[in-house]
Protein backbone atom coordinates (compact mmCIF):
# COMPACT_ATOMS: atom_id res chain seq x y z
CA UNK A 1 0.00 0.00 0.00
CA UNK A 2 1.27 3.47 -0.83
CA UNK A 3 2.31 5.42 2.25
CA UNK A 4 1.21 8.90 1.20
CA UNK A 5 -1.88 8.52 -0.92
CA UNK A 6 -2.78 12.18 -1.08
CA UNK A 7 0.51 12.81 -2.84
CA UNK A 8 0.64 9.58 -4.83
CA UNK A 9 -2.92 9.62 -6.16
CA UNK A 10 -4.47 12.66 -7.82
CA UNK A 11 -8.25 13.03 -8.09
CA UNK A 12 -9.18 14.86 -11.29
CA UNK A 13 -12.71 16.20 -11.80
CA UNK A 14 -14.55 17.50 -14.88
CA UNK A 15 -15.41 21.18 -15.28
CA UNK A 16 -17.80 21.91 -18.13
CA UNK A 17 -19.04 25.16 -16.54
CA UNK A 18 -18.16 27.65 -13.83
CA UNK A 19 -20.66 25.94 -11.52
CA UNK A 20 -19.03 22.56 -12.07
CA UNK A 21 -15.55 24.04 -11.61
CA UNK A 22 -16.43 25.49 -8.22
CA UNK A 23 -18.34 22.34 -7.24
CA UNK A 24 -15.30 20.18 -7.97
CA UNK A 25 -13.05 22.38 -5.86
CA UNK A 26 -15.53 22.42 -2.97
CA UNK A 27 -15.85 18.64 -3.08
CA UNK A 28 -12.11 18.12 -2.67
CA UNK A 29 -10.59 17.43 -6.09
CA UNK A 30 -6.84 17.72 -6.68
CA UNK A 31 -7.23 18.83 -10.30
CA UNK A 32 -9.85 19.86 -12.83
CA UNK A 33 -9.95 19.40 -16.60
CA UNK A 34 -11.91 21.48 -19.08
CA UNK A 35 -12.10 22.50 -22.72
CA UNK A 36 -12.01 25.79 -24.62
CA UNK A 37 -13.26 26.68 -28.08
CA UNK A 38 -14.01 23.69 -30.36
CA UNK A 39 -10.85 21.55 -30.26
CA UNK A 40 -11.90 19.24 -27.43
CA UNK A 41 -13.95 16.07 -27.15
CA UNK A 42 -16.91 17.84 -25.53
CA UNK A 43 -17.26 20.69 -28.02
CA UNK A 44 -20.98 19.96 -28.39
CA UNK A 45 -22.09 18.71 -24.98
CA UNK A 46 -20.61 21.13 -22.45
CA UNK A 47 -20.55 24.89 -21.97
CA UNK A 48 -16.94 25.25 -23.02
CA UNK A 49 -14.84 28.11 -21.74
CA UNK A 50 -13.20 30.67 -24.00
CA UNK A 51 -9.57 31.67 -24.33
CA UNK A 52 -10.39 34.81 -22.35
CA UNK A 53 -11.49 32.61 -19.41
CA UNK A 54 -8.12 30.89 -18.99
CA UNK A 55 -6.43 33.51 -16.75
CA UNK A 56 -9.43 33.49 -14.39
CA UNK A 57 -9.49 29.69 -14.27
CA UNK A 58 -5.77 29.65 -13.51
CA UNK A 59 -6.18 32.13 -10.66
CA UNK A 60 -9.16 30.28 -9.12
CA UNK A 61 -7.44 26.89 -9.25
CA UNK A 62 -4.08 28.17 -8.04
CA UNK A 63 -5.70 29.90 -5.06
CA UNK A 64 -7.47 26.63 -4.23
CA UNK A 65 -4.28 24.59 -4.58
CA UNK A 66 -5.81 22.66 -7.48
CA UNK A 67 -4.16 21.83 -10.81
CA UNK A 68 -5.78 22.88 -14.08
CA UNK A 69 -5.69 20.76 -17.24
CA UNK A 70 -6.85 21.96 -20.63
CA UNK A 71 -8.20 19.29 -22.99
CA UNK A 72 -7.08 19.69 -26.59
CA UNK A 73 -7.77 16.12 -27.61
CA UNK A 74 -9.61 16.15 -30.95
CA UNK A 75 -8.22 15.11 -34.30
CA UNK A 76 -6.54 18.18 -35.80
CA UNK A 77 -6.63 19.19 -39.46
CA UNK A 78 -4.34 21.68 -41.17
CA UNK A 79 -6.84 24.50 -40.74
CA UNK A 80 -6.88 23.82 -36.95
CA UNK A 81 -3.16 24.20 -36.35
CA UNK A 82 -3.10 27.96 -35.88
CA UNK A 83 -6.00 27.80 -33.40
CA UNK A 84 -4.32 24.92 -31.56
CA UNK A 85 -1.13 26.94 -31.22
CA UNK A 86 -3.08 29.97 -30.02
CA UNK A 87 -4.85 27.86 -27.38
CA UNK A 88 -1.60 26.31 -26.13
CA UNK A 89 0.15 29.70 -26.08
CA UNK A 90 -2.67 31.27 -24.07
CA UNK A 91 -2.77 28.32 -21.68
CA UNK A 92 0.94 28.64 -20.98
CA UNK A 93 0.78 32.43 -20.57
CA UNK A 94 -2.21 32.10 -18.23
CA UNK A 95 -0.55 29.58 -15.93
CA UNK A 96 -2.65 26.51 -16.80
CA UNK A 97 -0.94 23.41 -15.35
CA UNK A 98 -0.92 21.19 -18.46
CA UNK A 99 -2.56 20.35 -21.77
CA UNK A 100 -4.21 16.98 -22.48
CA UNK A 101 -3.73 16.05 -26.16
CA UNK A 102 -3.94 13.09 -28.53
CA UNK A 103 -2.87 14.59 -31.85
CA UNK A 104 0.87 14.48 -32.52
CA UNK A 105 0.86 18.08 -33.80
CA UNK A 106 -0.36 19.30 -30.40
CA UNK A 107 2.18 17.12 -28.61
CA UNK A 108 5.00 18.41 -30.81
CA UNK A 109 4.03 22.04 -30.26
CA UNK A 110 3.68 21.64 -26.48
CA UNK A 111 7.17 20.14 -26.35
CA UNK A 112 8.62 22.94 -28.50
CA UNK A 113 7.32 25.72 -26.25
CA UNK A 114 7.77 23.87 -22.94
CA UNK A 115 4.09 23.43 -22.11
CA UNK A 116 3.49 20.45 -19.75
CA UNK A 117 1.56 17.73 -21.54
CA UNK A 118 -0.62 14.72 -20.71
CA UNK A 119 -1.30 12.05 -23.35
CA UNK A 120 -5.06 11.59 -23.82
CA UNK A 121 -6.83 8.24 -23.75
CA UNK A 122 -7.66 8.89 -27.42
CA UNK A 123 -4.01 7.94 -28.13
CA UNK A 124 -4.96 4.37 -27.09
CA UNK A 125 -1.84 3.69 -25.01
CA UNK A 126 -1.99 -0.04 -24.20
CA UNK A 127 1.60 -1.14 -23.50
CA UNK A 128 4.84 -0.14 -21.80
CA UNK A 129 6.77 0.58 -25.02
CA UNK A 130 4.17 3.15 -26.07
CA UNK A 131 4.43 4.79 -22.65
CA UNK A 132 8.20 4.98 -23.14
CA UNK A 133 7.70 6.58 -26.58
CA UNK A 134 5.34 9.26 -25.24
CA UNK A 135 7.63 9.93 -22.25
CA UNK A 136 9.63 12.18 -24.60
CA UNK A 137 6.61 14.50 -24.64
CA UNK A 138 4.58 13.97 -21.46
CA UNK A 139 4.80 13.40 -17.71
CA UNK A 140 1.34 11.81 -17.52
CA UNK A 141 -0.11 9.14 -19.83
CA UNK A 142 -3.81 8.28 -19.80
CA UNK A 143 -4.12 4.56 -20.53
CA UNK A 144 -6.65 3.00 -22.88
CA UNK A 145 -9.95 2.32 -21.11
CA UNK A 146 -10.05 -1.29 -22.29
CA UNK A 147 -7.10 -2.49 -20.18
CA UNK A 148 -7.47 -4.81 -17.20
CA UNK A 149 -6.12 -3.77 -13.82
CA UNK A 150 -3.50 -6.51 -14.16
CA UNK A 151 -2.26 -4.92 -17.39
CA UNK A 152 -2.23 -1.48 -15.74
CA UNK A 153 -0.15 -2.84 -12.84
CA UNK A 154 2.35 -4.45 -15.25
CA UNK A 155 2.83 -1.14 -17.07
CA UNK A 156 3.29 0.68 -13.74
CA UNK A 157 5.92 -1.84 -12.63
CA UNK A 158 7.68 -1.47 -15.98
CA UNK A 159 7.89 2.31 -15.56
CA UNK A 160 9.47 1.83 -12.15
CA UNK A 161 11.85 -0.90 -13.30
CA UNK A 162 12.98 0.90 -16.45
CA UNK A 163 12.91 4.33 -14.78
CA UNK A 164 10.86 5.84 -17.58
CA UNK A 165 10.84 9.59 -16.99
CA UNK A 166 9.02 12.45 -18.64
CA UNK A 167 10.29 15.93 -19.56
CA UNK A 168 10.17 17.01 -15.89
CA UNK A 169 12.71 14.34 -14.97
CA UNK A 170 10.17 12.49 -12.82
CA UNK A 171 8.77 9.02 -13.45
CA UNK A 172 5.84 9.04 -15.85
CA UNK A 173 2.50 8.92 -14.05
CA UNK A 174 -0.34 6.70 -15.23
CA UNK A 175 -3.87 8.03 -15.37
CA UNK A 176 -7.05 5.96 -15.70
CA UNK A 177 -10.77 6.66 -15.84
CA UNK A 178 -12.38 5.94 -12.48
CA UNK A 179 -16.03 6.89 -12.94
CA UNK A 180 -18.51 7.96 -15.59
CA UNK A 181 -19.67 7.25 -19.12
CA UNK A 182 -17.95 4.66 -21.28
CA UNK A 183 -18.04 4.61 -25.07
CA UNK A 184 -18.60 1.42 -27.06
CA UNK A 185 -15.67 2.34 -29.35
CA UNK A 186 -12.02 1.64 -28.57
CA UNK A 187 -10.66 4.65 -26.70
CA UNK A 188 -13.72 6.61 -27.76
CA UNK A 189 -12.74 6.67 -31.44
CA UNK A 190 -16.19 6.23 -32.97
CA UNK A 191 -17.47 7.11 -36.43
CA UNK A 192 -21.15 6.24 -36.02
CA UNK A 193 -22.21 9.86 -35.43
CA UNK A 194 -20.09 11.00 -38.38
CA UNK A 195 -21.67 8.49 -40.75
CA UNK A 196 -25.25 9.18 -39.69
CA UNK A 197 -25.23 12.95 -39.10
CA UNK A 198 -21.84 14.22 -40.34
CA UNK A 199 -21.05 15.09 -36.73
CA UNK A 200 -17.69 13.59 -35.76
CA UNK A 201 -17.24 12.24 -32.25
CA UNK A 202 -13.51 12.66 -32.83
CA UNK A 203 -14.09 16.38 -33.25
CA UNK A 204 -16.20 16.68 -30.08
CA UNK A 205 -19.55 16.68 -31.91
CA UNK A 206 -20.94 13.23 -31.05
CA UNK A 207 -24.75 13.08 -31.06
CA UNK A 208 -24.65 9.78 -29.08
CA UNK A 209 -26.83 7.74 -31.41
CA UNK A 210 -25.30 4.67 -29.72
CA UNK A 211 -27.47 5.47 -26.69
CA UNK A 212 -30.74 4.94 -28.58
CA UNK A 213 -32.99 1.91 -29.07
CA UNK A 214 -32.80 0.05 -32.38
CA UNK A 215 -34.78 -2.24 -34.67
CA UNK A 216 -33.01 -5.09 -36.49
CA UNK A 217 -34.37 -6.07 -39.93
CA UNK A 218 -33.94 -9.34 -41.83
CA UNK A 219 -33.02 -8.02 -45.32
CA UNK A 220 -34.20 -11.20 -47.12
CA UNK A 221 -37.75 -11.26 -45.74
CA UNK A 222 -38.15 -7.78 -44.31
CA UNK A 223 -38.94 -9.11 -40.82
CA UNK A 224 -38.13 -6.59 -38.08
CA UNK A 225 -37.20 -7.23 -34.46
CA UNK A 226 -37.12 -4.52 -31.83
CA UNK A 227 -34.28 -4.96 -29.38
CA UNK A 228 -36.25 -4.30 -26.23
CA UNK A 229 -34.10 -5.81 -23.49
CA UNK A 230 -30.84 -3.87 -23.89
CA UNK A 231 -29.42 -0.77 -25.53
CA UNK A 232 -26.82 -2.88 -27.28
CA UNK A 233 -24.29 -0.10 -27.95
CA UNK A 234 -24.82 1.88 -24.75
CA UNK A 235 -22.55 0.71 -21.95
CA UNK A 236 -23.42 1.25 -18.31
CA UNK A 237 -21.35 3.85 -16.49
CA UNK A 238 -17.98 2.93 -15.03
CA UNK A 239 -17.75 2.88 -11.22
CA UNK A 240 -14.55 1.82 -9.47
CA UNK A 241 -15.19 2.97 -5.92
CA UNK A 242 -15.71 -0.65 -4.82
CA UNK A 243 -12.16 -1.67 -5.74
CA UNK A 244 -10.36 1.65 -5.49
CA UNK A 245 -7.78 0.13 -3.14
CA UNK A 246 -6.75 -2.30 -5.90
CA UNK A 247 -6.41 0.56 -8.38
CA UNK A 248 -4.10 2.45 -6.04
CA UNK A 249 -2.08 -0.68 -5.34
CA UNK A 250 -1.69 -1.14 -9.11
CA UNK A 251 0.38 2.07 -9.19
CA UNK A 252 -2.08 4.47 -10.79
CA UNK A 253 -1.12 8.12 -10.25
CA UNK A 254 -4.23 9.98 -11.43
CA UNK A 255 -7.93 9.09 -11.17
CA UNK A 256 -10.17 10.77 -13.70
CA UNK A 257 -13.89 11.33 -13.21
CA UNK A 258 -15.68 11.58 -16.57
CA UNK A 259 -18.43 14.17 -17.04
CA UNK A 260 -17.68 17.55 -18.63
CA UNK A 261 -21.20 17.48 -19.99
CA UNK A 262 -22.67 16.89 -16.53
CA UNK A 263 -24.17 19.37 -14.08
CA UNK A 264 -22.64 20.73 -10.89
CA UNK A 265 -24.51 18.29 -8.62
CA UNK A 266 -23.01 15.33 -10.50
CA UNK A 267 -19.50 16.77 -10.25
CA UNK A 268 -19.89 17.60 -6.56
CA UNK A 269 -21.38 14.28 -5.48
CA UNK A 270 -19.03 12.02 -7.45
CA UNK A 271 -15.93 14.02 -6.50
CA UNK A 272 -16.90 14.04 -2.83
CA UNK A 273 -17.49 10.27 -2.76
CA UNK A 274 -14.15 9.46 -4.40
CA UNK A 275 -12.36 12.00 -2.19
CA UNK A 276 -13.79 10.25 0.86
CA UNK A 277 -12.82 6.85 -0.54
CA UNK A 278 -9.20 7.88 -1.19
CA UNK A 279 -8.97 9.36 2.30
CA UNK A 280 -10.55 6.22 3.77
CA UNK A 281 -7.89 4.04 2.12
CA UNK A 282 -5.27 6.31 3.63
CA UNK A 283 -6.63 6.20 7.17
CA UNK A 284 -7.56 2.51 7.08
CA UNK A 285 -11.34 2.95 7.22
CA UNK A 286 -12.03 1.81 3.64
CA UNK A 287 -14.34 -1.22 3.80
CA UNK A 288 -17.33 -2.89 2.08
CA UNK A 289 -19.66 -1.08 4.48
CA UNK A 290 -18.22 2.29 3.44
CA UNK A 291 -18.67 1.34 -0.21
CA UNK A 292 -22.31 0.55 0.58
CA UNK A 293 -22.64 4.12 1.85
CA UNK A 294 -21.09 5.69 -1.25
CA UNK A 295 -22.98 3.71 -3.87
CA UNK A 296 -26.48 5.11 -3.09
CA UNK A 297 -25.03 8.63 -3.08
CA UNK A 298 -23.42 8.08 -6.48
CA UNK A 299 -26.76 6.77 -7.72
CA UNK A 300 -28.55 10.03 -6.85
CA UNK A 301 -26.92 11.84 -9.78
CA UNK A 302 -26.87 11.11 -13.51
CA UNK A 303 -25.93 7.53 -14.34
CA UNK A 304 -26.86 4.73 -16.75
CA UNK A 305 -26.38 2.04 -14.14
CA UNK A 306 -22.93 0.97 -12.93
CA UNK A 307 -20.37 -1.70 -13.80
CA UNK A 308 -16.66 -2.33 -13.21
CA UNK A 309 -15.49 -1.67 -16.75
CA UNK A 310 -12.73 -3.95 -18.02
CA UNK A 311 -10.46 -3.52 -15.00
CA UNK A 312 -11.41 -6.78 -13.30
CA UNK A 313 -11.07 -8.87 -16.43
CA UNK A 314 -14.55 -8.83 -17.98
CA UNK A 315 -14.38 -9.25 -21.73
CA UNK A 316 -17.79 -7.93 -22.72
CA UNK A 317 -19.48 -4.70 -21.75
CA UNK A 318 -22.55 -4.49 -19.57
CA UNK A 319 -25.19 -2.67 -21.58
CA UNK A 320 -27.82 -0.29 -20.33
CA UNK A 321 -31.42 -1.53 -20.41
CA UNK A 322 -33.03 1.91 -20.64
CA UNK A 323 -32.54 5.32 -22.21
CA UNK A 324 -31.06 8.19 -20.23
CA UNK A 325 -30.32 8.46 -16.55
CA UNK A 326 -31.12 6.03 -13.75
CA UNK A 327 -30.49 8.64 -11.07
CA UNK A 328 -32.42 7.98 -7.87
CA UNK A 329 -32.92 11.71 -7.29
CA UNK A 330 -34.01 14.59 -9.52
CA UNK A 331 -33.75 18.37 -9.30
CA UNK A 332 -36.80 20.62 -9.56
CA UNK A 333 -36.15 24.32 -10.12
CA UNK A 334 -37.77 26.49 -7.44
CA UNK A 335 -36.23 29.95 -7.06
CA UNK A 336 -33.49 32.41 -7.95
CA UNK A 337 -31.10 34.04 -5.50
CA UNK A 338 -31.76 37.56 -4.24
CA UNK A 339 -29.38 38.31 -1.38
CA UNK A 340 -27.27 36.79 1.38
CA UNK A 341 -27.08 38.22 4.91
CA UNK A 342 -23.56 37.33 6.04
CA UNK A 343 -23.84 38.00 9.77
CA UNK A 344 -27.08 36.09 10.17
CA UNK A 345 -26.25 33.34 7.68
CA UNK A 346 -29.59 33.86 5.93
CA UNK A 347 -30.24 33.36 2.20
CA UNK A 348 -33.04 35.19 0.40
CA UNK A 349 -34.71 33.85 -2.75
CA UNK A 350 -37.63 34.60 -5.03
CA UNK A 351 -39.81 31.62 -5.87
CA UNK A 352 -40.28 31.33 -9.63
CA UNK A 353 -41.61 27.84 -10.09
CA UNK A 354 -42.59 24.99 -7.77
CA UNK A 355 -43.55 25.15 -4.10
CA UNK A 356 -40.97 24.82 -1.34
CA UNK A 357 -41.81 23.29 2.03
CA UNK A 358 -40.14 23.11 5.41
CA UNK A 359 -38.18 19.84 5.53
CA UNK A 360 -37.34 19.81 1.82
CA UNK A 361 -33.85 18.92 0.71
CA UNK A 362 -32.48 21.63 -1.58
CA UNK A 363 -29.45 22.46 -3.68
CA UNK A 364 -28.05 25.84 -4.75
CA UNK A 365 -25.84 26.21 -7.82
CA UNK A 366 -24.06 29.21 -9.29
CA UNK A 367 -20.90 30.25 -11.15
CA UNK A 368 -19.18 31.35 -7.93
CA UNK A 369 -21.15 29.34 -5.37
CA UNK A 370 -20.58 26.04 -7.17
CA UNK A 371 -22.86 23.56 -5.43
CA UNK A 372 -24.43 23.56 -1.95
CA UNK A 373 -26.87 21.06 -0.44
CA UNK A 374 -29.02 21.72 2.63
CA UNK A 375 -32.26 20.87 4.42
CA UNK A 376 -34.81 23.65 4.90
CA UNK A 377 -35.53 23.69 8.62
CA UNK A 378 -37.47 26.96 8.63
CA UNK A 379 -38.90 29.30 5.99
CA UNK A 380 -39.68 32.94 6.64
CA UNK A 381 -41.82 35.18 4.43
CA UNK A 382 -42.52 38.80 5.29
CA UNK A 383 -40.80 38.38 8.64
CA UNK A 384 -42.89 35.43 9.87
CA UNK A 385 -42.40 31.68 9.78
CA UNK A 386 -44.42 29.76 7.17
CA UNK A 387 -44.71 26.09 6.27
CA UNK A 388 -44.38 26.63 2.53
CA UNK A 389 -43.92 29.21 -0.23
CA UNK A 390 -45.13 29.22 -3.81
CA UNK A 391 -44.51 31.03 -7.08
CA UNK A 392 -44.04 34.80 -6.65
CA UNK A 393 -43.10 34.62 -2.95
CA UNK A 394 -39.89 36.17 -1.66
CA UNK A 395 -38.55 34.18 1.28
CA UNK A 396 -35.52 33.40 3.43
CA UNK A 397 -34.04 30.43 5.23
CA UNK A 398 -30.88 29.58 7.13
CA UNK A 399 -27.96 28.56 4.90
CA UNK A 400 -24.38 28.15 6.06
CA UNK A 401 -22.80 29.10 2.71
CA UNK A 402 -23.08 32.41 0.88
CA UNK A 403 -25.30 32.63 -2.20
CA UNK A 404 -25.36 35.17 -5.05
CA UNK A 405 -28.16 36.80 -7.10
CA UNK A 406 -27.22 34.64 -10.10
CA UNK A 407 -27.72 31.40 -8.14
CA UNK A 408 -30.53 28.92 -8.66
CA UNK A 409 -32.36 26.97 -5.95
CA UNK A 410 -33.56 23.43 -6.67
CA UNK A 411 -35.65 21.01 -4.65
CA UNK A 412 -34.11 17.52 -4.54
CA UNK A 413 -36.73 14.81 -4.82
CA UNK A 414 -36.14 11.07 -4.41
CA UNK A 415 -37.46 8.88 -7.23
Amino acid sequence: MHTDLKKSIELMSPAGSWEALMAAIKAGCDAVYFGVEQLNMRARSSNNFTLEDLPKIAVITQQAGVKSYLTLNTILYDHDIQLMKSIVDTAKESGISAVIASDHAAMFYCKNIGMPLHISTQANVSNLDTVAFFAAFADVVVLARELSLKQVAEIARGIEKQQIKGPSGKLVKLEIFAHGALCMAVSGKCYLSLHSHFASANRGACIQNCRRSYVVMDKDEGVEFEIDNEYIMSAKDLCTIGFLDQIIDAGVGVLKIEGRGRSADYVYTVTQCYREAIDAIQDGSYSPSRVEEWMPRLATVYNRGFWDGYYLGKKLGEWSDSYGSKASQRKIYVAKGVKYFDEAGIAEFKCESHDLNVGDKVAVTGPTTGYVEAFVSEIRKGGRAVDAVSRGDQFTFQLSEKIRPSDKLYKLVAL
